[in-house]
């Protein structure tokens, strides 16, 4: 039986939020990264603002060029214009135009790093992983904590300001959908094979990299960190990022130096894994997967999708009736999936009956302001057969 999938989001007014955020969003990114960067070459800072403009003016979106490694992922980009498209492929293609612009491949510099270096310089991050290395639960407790922190962690989003105003520490009320109990079981089976494709760099990441030391340690899990090939969405991690996180913990002293010891003892004997990769940038959804993908994710026991940006790959950026069951939405895919989002965008499934309405009367923001989270075990066992 075929799933029917409703058609993905659009960049012009059909969706208020999309239209919104490639208009008014993405060139207000575009023009903090010069301000960012004041030492960039003013050739660069002109191909920045020319991106910005062409964004505003509704320009078509401009070939690769050269040099590409990852033009198998952009090998059908068509006659489309940045406000005239698939929301999910032209948020991803701003950043991938933007690599472009700062000569990302010629020198390796990313174009957020000053942003991040605040972030990881913030005394807030650091209280955080302090309080998780020391915190007294153990075992199933411990791992339904985290998945916890791990969630309300995604609201800081240095692409996304808005959610941060809700805090690191989300209410039960506004998690809307809560499956840990099952999941905690399932990460905990002994030598599990976990992937977690990871969402933000800094505060949200540390929370992830604290959940991977425990499935490690507990469980004897192998613990795949799946990353972005180049920087995207200002802070989503990539492999520099999550070396500069774990040497900041060995730099900040115990107890954070005893949590970086044993994520580079795990590294170097291949228990814990950084991969990145182009399809995380991409414009492809999770069904459309490559076969290098699918055969790292087909057959874990537990893949782990961080952050909105990762949910809309997984279901289709698409307005789904709000109550549409995991199974006909994630069913295609065979191993078990573990959702963990705060809620940046309109694309939602899974919520009881009645809920999504309900929400509409108390807050006309609700899908948006990240205040709302979920944690949805998708994937294998559900209701529906594969599309």
């Amino acid at each position: 039986m075929e799933t029917l999938r409703p058609p993905p989001l659009r960049t012009d007014p059909s969706n208020a939020f999309a239209h919104y955020s490639m208009k008014v969003r993405v060139p207000k990114i575009l023009d903090d990264v010069r301000d960012q960067n004041a030492d960039y070459p003013s050739a660069v800072r002109d191909a920045v603002a020319r991106l910005r403009d062409d964004i505003r003016d509704d320009a078509p979106l401009p070939p690769l060029g050269f040099p590409a490694p990852d033009a198998h992922e952009w090998a059908d980009l068509g006659a489309r214009s940045w406000l005239r498209t698939e929301w999910f492929l032209a948020e991803n293609y701003v950043y991938r135009s933007l690599m472009a612009a700062v000569r990302y491949w010629e020198r390796g510099r990313d174009p957020f790093a000053p942003i991040k270096r605040r972030e990881l310089a913030s005394e807030a991050l650091w209280q955080g992983v302090e309080a998780v290395v020391g915190h007294a639960a153990e075992g199933a407790a411990l791992v339904h904590a985290l998945l916890d922190l791990s969630l309300w962690g995604n609201r800081v989003d240095l692409s996304y300001a808005v959610g941060t105003a809700f805090g690191r520490a989300g209410q039960s009320h506004d998690l809307l959908c809560d499956d840990r109990g099952r999941a905690v079981a399932e990460l905990l089976q002994q030598g599990g094979d976990v992937h977690l494709v990871a969402d933000n760099t800094g505060s949200e990441l540390s929370m992830d990299l604290a959940l991977a030391d425990v499935l490690m340690t507990v469980a004897g899990a192998r613990v795949s960190l799946h990353v972005k090939m180049h920087p995207v969405f200002v802070s989503d991690a990539t492999v520099a990022d999550v070396w500069n996180l774990v040497f900041a913990m060995r730099d900040r002293g115990d107890p954070c130096r005893a949590l970086a010891t044993r994520l580079e003892r795990a590294f170097e004997a291949g228990q814990l894994r950084v991969l990145p990769d182009f399809f995380w940038n991409g414009p492809h959804f999770l069904w459309e997967r490559p076969a290098r993908i699918a055969c790292e994710l087909d057959r874990a026991t537990m893949v782990i999708f961080k952050g909105d940006a990762n949910y809309r790959r997984v279901i289709g950026d698409a307005l789904w009736p709000p109550d549409t069951s995991l199974g006909a939405s994630t069913g295609y895919f065979p191993a078990p999936l573990l959702l963990v989002r705060t809620m940046k965008s309109d694309a939602v499934v899974g919520l009881p009956a009645g809920l999504a309405e309900h929400l509409d009367t108390v807050d006309r923001e609700w899908r948006l302001n990240a205040r709302r989270g979920v944690i949805q075990r998708g994937g294998r066992d559900t209701s529906m057969p594969p599309p």
